[in-house]
């Protein structure tokens, strides 16, 4: 069967906060100017903002600007941030310590961040704009070295590459403009910053694995508005992490860990962090009681403004989380990740009109005029320097913040996370603790609730470049850290009757965090989106 082409003006790839914001402002400037836009919107997810996850407190600057009467049209913006709490936590005492002040949430929402995206994506709609969840992007259409759209991946094939009797064939896609809004490391992100040299004269990226679990607790423990942070224990002051505890809606509590992905110690497990986290004497009580109905994990962007690529290409622009405007010490990105996908809107629309094609450079020098650009500056070292360990970190911060206020005449710099892995026999185990079934539960009982759904005979979307340096380097140099750093139970080393051992890829687990893609010692695992519509399922997360 031959692929069906559709033409538009605009193609997003991927329905979060930036692609869905860059949808409706380019609808409403279409509308302003009684020109209206051709956009398609795809999400690889089963429906919009079921591949969704994160905190999620609110700054609503960005929503302001783009939907100023979001409260008359019901924007799920229901618990204001009344409280900040920021501890240290050692094994069994809890130590509040100042807030910093760019985790002050006065003014802040804590928010389904599904919820929200479920809104943009009515909103969008109404205004026009076509959204297409359950298609994934898996390649990119270039003409002349040039970004001319998108290839959506086939369905119903079988893991041999074979049609079944469901089979549909993907299409292909062209516009004028492709916006790529995947997503921390995004697929095909990640392809056009290597095909274009993106990252020249740039930082690596840098990486942290957050893990969150809902909870309903008991109305009597429940604090609506209180926004918790905490650094220090289970973690050594060697690893960046922290955790985070919002109370919100109706009796809901959610709690998070996240673990920066450049740790050293191969036995280190960011699940069984998080785990040991909830038996802290100053967190176990409100769970106890409580009940866990939600469970997932993702990725997300720290290296802040030096690891920013380049932002265009010819025929498409990085928006969002794909290109990093996460803002790592206001632990915020959503309002960052909104604005850059309105700026994209409001620079391609002139040449959408004139029929330009080319790259749109005026994309970089609008981000660089905006707040965006300001905040991710101002912040810009705080996250490298808590890699001379938390208390070095933490001082350094103080000094910065409050004695530079952001402008120091210097600029940290970031490492590639996948180099920082120690040899297994240069490091210590770590011994997790037995699992209560009652505040902590074992991996296979959390997957449960993130509704992972997968075709039992769908392709592997996992890919490994060479089966036995699975063995030769990660089993025998590193202890197979796969097996630690998945937070689903994706990645198994088993024995065949001869002692000999084998990595087995249990793919129909895989919740799309891409923690595989990013820490693999030898780069030899990547990640590619599954069939659209299978994966996680989640909801209010």
């Amino acid at each position: 069967m031959s692929r069906e082409r559709m033409d538009f003006d605009v193609i997003i790839v991927g329905a979060g906060p930036a692609g869905l914001s860059a949808a409706i402002r380019l609808a409403q400037l279409g509308q302003e100017k009684n020109q209206p836009v051709n956009i398609c919107v795809l999400d690889k997810g089963a429906e919009v903002g079921s591949h969704i996850l994160s905190g999620a407190v609110l700054e609503p600057r960005a929503l302001n600007e783009l939907i100023p009467d979001w409260r008359q049209k019901s924007a799920p913006l229901h618990t204001v941030a009344t409280q900040d709490q920021f501890n240290f936590l050692t094994p069994k005492k809890s130590y509040r310590l100042p807030t910093p002040p760019q985790m002050h949430n006065k003014g802040n929402y804590i928010i389904s961040l599904e919820k929200f995206c479920r809104w943009l994506a009515e909103q969008a709609e109404s205004l026009g704009v076509n959204i297409f969840p359950s298609f994934a992007a898996t390649e990119i259409i270039y003409e002349n070295d040039r970004v001319c759209g998108v290839i959506t991946g086939d369905k119903g094939v079988d893991r041999t590459g074979q049609p079944t009797s469901r089979y549909q064939p993907g299409m292909d896609l062209y516009a004028k403009q492709t916006l790529f809004a995947e997503g921390c490391r995004g697929s095909l992100t990640k392809k056009l910053i290597e095909k274009y040299d993106l990252r020249k004269g740039k930082d690596p990226q840098t990486y942290g694995l957050g893990i969150k679990e809902l909870w309903e607790i008991p109305e009597e423990l429940h604090r609506s508005g209180l926004v918790l942070h905490s650094i220090g224990w289970p973690l050594d002051n060697a690893t960046y992490g922290g955790s985070f505890l919002y109370h919100f809606e109706k009796n809901l509590v959610e709690i998070g860990f996240v673990v920066g992905l450049d740790y050293s110690n191969p036995y280190l497990n960011p699940y069984e962090e998080f785990q040991r986290f909830k038996n802290h004497p100053s967190i176990s009580p409100l769970l106890e009681k409580g009940k866990r109905i939600g469970y997932g994990a993702r990725s997300l962007n720290e290296g802040g403004f030096q690891s920013l690529p380049k932002l265009t290409m010819p025929g498409g622009l990085l928006i969002g989380c794909a290109a990093g405007f996460l803002n790592v010490p206001k632990i915020k990105g959503i309002h960052t990740a909104m604005k850059s996908g309105m700026v994209a809107a409001e620079s391609i629309f002139p040449s959408l009109q004139d029929d330009i094609q080319g790259e749109c450079f005026s994309f970089t020098t609008n981000m660089e005029k905006s707040w965006v650009w300001k905040e991710l500056y101002k912040v810009r070292n705080i996250r490298p320097a808590l890699t001379w360990g938390l208390w070095p970190g933490l001082v350094y911060s103080a000094i910065d913040t409050y004695i530079f206020r952001g402008n120091a005449p210097w600029t940290f710099h970031n490492h590639a996370d996948y180099k920082q892995l120690k040899p297994a026999n240069e490091c210590q185990k770590i011994e997790y603790p037995r699992h209560n079934n009652k505040v902590t539960f074992d991996l296979l009982n959390s997957l449960y609730l993130a509704n992972v759904q997968y075709e039992e005979d769908q392709p592997y979307h996992l890919k490994l470049a060479d089966r036995q340096v699975a063995i030769d380097i990660n089993y025998k140099i590193y202890a197979s850290p796969e097996q630690r750093y998945c937070p689903a139970g994706v990645y198994e080393i088993i024995f065949n009757e001869d002692h000999k051992p084998r990595l087995m890829i249990n793919g129909g687990n895989c919740i799309h965090c891409k923690a595989c893609d990013i820490k693999d010692p030898t780069q030899n695992i990547t990640w590619t989106p599954s069939e659209g519509g299978s994966g996680p399922l989640y909801e209010m997360m």
